[in-house]
């Protein structure tokens, strides 16, 4: 299983009849799944298929879904409601004639409210897009599942090349001769001797002491140590695939951590160089990690 990025693009448009519709959707990162669907009032059920669907497919991500509606229709067209005129007329039939009022005309009784209206064009579109633009949803999701994944699989290559940068430069830190037993025996040997012939106050063994307990919190064995658990935990991860997107970031944060305190514990330049390149890469691919869903 591959995994999928949260930016991604997908449009489908068709029509039925005199009517057009077009849905397009739009994914860009997001801490959690947020679906924000606009349709054109009267189409709401088509809002509540579109949130159902779409959350069943995306575990993240801010997904901005827009549907478009449009008719050749015409201006809307009058009808008449029989059923109400032929009550009138019958009603009018009934009433005994009165003096000097003329019987009402057709011009009267068809300007009574509820004899004529006109059609609900909201739902006469309705009918005819709902099942051809619920089939475009369908291929609108797909769409962008497939974008979603082209995109995951470009970051899962850049994410790897930053992986594997991560584990030459642990192996660089780990065998730096700025490491060796000898080295750091030297290196402090060299500043007890500056200290004692600055200052004769100074008591040797109480100074040697102190200098190989500094030599113990210097080592960076367990940096390291940690640092190469950290490749392999992310390359497993990344093997399984799928809405991996919060451990990735969970683990660059905990490659952050260590390469920081690898910089703090390097008394050698070479060392501080590998510290430094170690927290760029990992910020690096820390700004990738989160893109993943």
């Amino acid at each position: 299983m591959s995994i999928e990025s949260m930016t991604g693009f997908a449009r489908a448009a068709g029509t039925a009849g005199v009517h057009g519709w077009a849905w397009e959707i739009r994914s860009v990162n997001g801490r959690g799944l947020d679906l924000r669907v606009r349709v054109p009032p009267g189409f709401e059920v088509l809002a509540e298929a579109a949130r159902k669907k779409l959350g069943a497919a995306f575990s993240r991500g801010t997904l901005h879904v827009n549907l478009a509606v449009t008719s050749d229709a015409g201006p809307p067209r009058p009808r008449v409601n029989e059923a109400v005129l032929a009550a009138l007329l019958e009603a009018v039939e009934r009433l005994p004639p009165a003096a000097g009022i003329n019987p009402p005309s057709y011009d009267g009784l068809l300007g009574i409210r509820g004899v004529v209206d006109y059609a609900d064009e909201a739902q006469d579109a309705l009918g005819a897009v709902e099942a051809p633009a619920l089939a475009g949803l369908e291929a609108a999701t797909d769409a962008l599942k497939e974008a979603r994944a082209a995109e995951g699989r470009a970051l899962e290559a850049i994410v790897l090349g930053h992986l594997e940068t991560i584990a030459r430069l642990a192996g660089e830190a780990e065998g730096h001769p700025a490491r060796s037993t000898e080295a750091i025996r030297a290196r402090i040997a060299a500043q007890v001797e500056a200290l004692l012939g600055a200052n004769n106050g100074f008591d040797p063994q109480r100074l040697h002491q102190e200098a190989a307990l500094i030599a113990v919190r210097a080592d960076i064995r367990e940096e390291i140590d940690r640092l190469q658990a950290h490749v392999a935990a992310l390359r497993e991860l990344l093997t399984k695939g799928g809405p991996i997107g919060r451990k990735l970031d969970f683990l660059s944060q905990e490659f952050g951590r260590e390469a920081s305190t690898l910089c703090a514990k390097a008394n050698d330049p070479g060392l501080s160089r590998i510290g430094l390149e170690l927290r760029t890469v990992v910020d690096q691919m820390r700004e990738q990690v989160q893109n993943v869903e």
